[in-house]
């Protein structure tokens, strides 16, 4: 079965040796250029996508419209993207134990943000690779700081799940 990546993990690519690409820093974020219109009433969030070049030649890179997909929510709905506020990958020679980095701003519902999956398909060299998916979500009414937010978190919570199921399985 297929699984998605979670974000922050990195991806190697093996019709293109030596290349990765990750999705992180999944982040509520204004625009720097200020909100777009059409964007009322949803909440900012910014994502970065990151490809490393770890083999021995430079490779073209093309991250740009079109090719990162982002949905939010259980039903998989798309995002607004903010093309104006984002920053692409347009044509950029990646050279050996180098990194480039695509920055997209999205918005969407707040009570969406919780699950939010990316979906990336990179071109290099003009050969377009296979897409890659990514799932994360943005814990906007999470305490991130405090006594609280490391008894909640996700090691807490796998630990839980193990926990109950090796109770289920002695009853």
């Amino acid at each position: 079965m297929y699984e998605p990546n979670v974000v922050g993990d990195w991806q190697e690519y093996d019709e293109h040796a030596g290349l990765r690409v990750r999705v992180h820093r999944l982040e509520a974020a204004e625009p720097p250029r200020g909100r777009d219109d059409a964007a009322e009433g949803l909440t900012y969030f910014r994502v970065r996508v990151t490809v490393e070049n770890r083999g021995s030649g430079h490779a073209t890179i093309h991250l740009e419209d079109g090719q990162i997909d982002v949905r939010i929510g259980r039903d998989g709905e798309s995002a607004f993207i903010d093309w104006r506020n984002s920053q692409f990958i347009e044509g950029f020679d990646v050279y050996p134990l180098r990194r480039a980095t695509a920055v997209l701003y999205a918005a969407g519902p707040e009570a969406s943000l919780s699950q939010v999956d990316v979906q990336v398909q990179l071109r290099v060299d003009d050969d377009w690779a296979d897409r890659r998916l990514w799932a994360g979500g943005i814990g906007l009414h999470e305490q991130t700081v405090g006594p609280g937010a490391v008894r909640d978190g996700v090691a807490c919570q796998v630990s839980n799940f193990l926990r109950d199921q090796a109770e289920e399985g002695t009853a």
